[in-house]
C-alpha cells in the first residue's frame, strides 16, 4: 500500500522577507510624514479636546426629554425622505441595469454606455447632490428625496446589472426555442430569477439611505440634520444628545428589521 505525504511548505525567501520589511517601513514613514506635515498645534488641540470632553460629553448623556416630540417628527421626516428616495432609486435603477447588463442588450456598446452612466451617477456624493438640489428646488425635504434617489440609483443599478448578468441563460434560451417573445421572456424567464435579489439590495440600500438622510439637513435638504446643525450652532448639547439617541434607536431597529426581511426573501 502506497503512502502519500504532503509536499513540504515552501520556505519564505530572503527577497520576500526584505520586501515585507520595506513595505512596513514605508507605511510607517507615510503615517509619520502625514501627521508631522499637518499644520496644527498638537498641545493646544489636545488641551481643547480635554476641555470639550468635560463640557460637552456629560450633556450629551443627559438628553433634553422636552425636545422628544420635535425630534420624533424630524426623525419621521428623515425616514420618509430615505424611503421615498430609495423607492425612486429602485425604480430608476431597473432600466439602467438592463441597459448595463451585457447579456440583455445583445452587444457591448449598449452595455458600456449603461455602465458609464451608472459610474457617472455614483461619482457624486449625496451631500454634493443635496446642495445642487437645494439650489434647484429650495431648502426642503424634496431636495433630500432627489439627492437620495439619484445617489442610490448608481449603486443599485450596478448591483442589479450584476444580478442580471448572473442569471441562468438556459431558461431564456429554452423559451426562445419555444417561440416566446421578448416580453414573455422578460416576465417568465428573467424577472423570477432577479426579483428576490432586487428586493434584498433595495432594502439594504434603504438602510444606508437612513444614515445618509440624517445629515442632508445640514445643507438644508430636510430631516433631522436641520436640528443637528441648529443644536450645534446654539451649543445645545442636551438636545443634541436627544437627537443622537433617536438616530441610534431608529437605525438599530431598521437594521434589525431589514436583515430579517432580507433573510426571508433570499
Amino acid at each position: 500500500m502506497e503512502t502519500y505525504s504532503l509536499p513540504p511548505k515552501p520556505k519564505n525567501s530572503l527577497y520576500k522577507k526584505v520586501k515585507r520589511v520595506i513595505i512596513t517601513l514605508l507605511v510607517i514613514a507615510l503615517y509619520v510624514w502625514t501627521f508631522l506635515s499637518i499644520d496644527i498645534d498638537w498641545g493646544r488641540a489636545i488641551e481643547r479636546a480635554i476641555s470639550n470632553f468635560h463640557r460637552v460629553i456629560p450633556k450629551l448623556f443627559n438628553p433634553d426629554w422636552g425636545a422628544t416630540g420635535e425630534v420624533a417628527l424630524s426623525m419621521l421626516e428623515t425616514i420618509f425622505i430615505a424611503f421615498a428616495g430609495s423607492l425612486m432609486a429602485a425604480v430608476l435603477a431597473i432600466p439602467l441595469a438592463f441597459l448595463a447588463a451585457h447579456n440583455m442588450m445583445g452587444g457591448k456598446i449598449f452595455s458600456t454606455i449603461g455602465k458609464w452612466i451608472l459610474s457617472a451617477v455614483r461619482a457624486f456624493p449625496d451631500l454634493i447632490l443635496a446642495i445642487l438640489f437645494v439650489v434647484a428646488v429650495g431648502p426642503n425635504a424634496f431636495a433630500g428625496v432627489l439627492a437620495i434617489a439619484i445617489g442610490s440609483t448608481g449603486m443599485l443599478g450596478k448591483m442589479f446589472s450584476e444580478i442580471i448578468e448572473s442569471i441562468d441563460m438556459e431558461i431564456v434560451q429554452a423559451m426562445e426555442a419555444n417561440g416566446a417573445n421578448k416580453i414573455q421572456i422578460l416576465f417568465y424567464a428573467v424577472m423570477p430569477q432577479v426579483i428576490p435579489e432586487f428586493l434584498s439590495f433595495a432594502i439594504y440600500r434603504f438602510e444606508i439611505d437612513i444614515r445618509a438622510s440624517s445629515i442632508l439637513g445640514i445643507v438644508g435638504a430636510g430631516g433631522i440634520g436641520t436640528m443637528i446643525i441648529f443644536a450645534s450652532n446654539n451649543r445645545n448639547w442636551n438636545e443634541m444628545g436627544t437627537i443622537l439617541l433617536a438616530i441610534i434607536i431608529v437605525v438599530t431597529v431598521i437594521d434589525f428589521a431589514s436583515s430579517r426581511i432580507r433573510s426571508k426573501i433570499v
